[in-house]
């Protein structure tokens, strides 16, 4: 095993990185456009976020196909406990994420899009479901701030603080 995730897993981790950045952008950003570019703008975050669900499946099948490189110099056990904890919550959350989104949409009861395609909806809206799905896709989506925040924080205090090779394994890997 080398000292370094796969190529496909570290792909995988800087679009879905990609694919947070603009789903979250086209959320914060919609009201700086007309409202006729609401659907437009809910058909990229719809997209970003189905994108995002089957990607971190992916990655999460990949993953347990393929170990993780060692990291070096070896970290406190207590570290690696904190890291899996965190990786645990990311995993969750990007996955939770979508699938509530999803089931919000399909509750509205009327037609939404994903790709540029009219995707399936209940025949009748059920607009109780649909609050309490999308309270909690905010509440979810505000703690993704801190769970990338942390997450990005830490990669960081690994390559800075403690100098091993924790960031470098997820760094695409140097052409030629």
């Amino acid at each position: 095993m080398g000292n370094k995730y796969s190529g496909l897993q570290i792909g995988i981790h800087w679009l879905v990185f990609l694919l947070v950045i603009v789903a979250y952008c086209a959320m914060e950003f919609r009201g700086l456009f007309p409202r006729s570019y609401r659907p437009v703008i809910n058909m990229v975050h719809v997209s970003c976020g189905m994108s995002i669900l089957a990607l971190m499946v992916a990655r999460l099948v990949v993953r347990l196909k393929f170990p993780a490189p060692p990291i070096e110099p070896k970290p406190k056990p207590m570290m690696t406990g904190l890291a899996h904890l965190g990786h645990l919550i990311i995993y969750l959350l990007f996955i939770a994420l979508p699938v509530i989104g999803l089931m919000m949409m399909y509750n509205r009861g009327n037609p939404w899009f994903a790709f540029g395609m009219v995707m399936p909806h209940a025949a009748q809206a059920n607009a109780d479901a649909v609050a309490m799905l999308k309270s909690w896709h905010i509440v979810l989506a505000n703690l993704g701030y801190l769970v990338i925040a942390l997450h990005a924080a830490a990669a960081l205090m690994h390559h800075y603080m403690w100098k091993d090779n924790t960031l470098l394994r997820m760094m695409p890997r140097k052409r030629g």
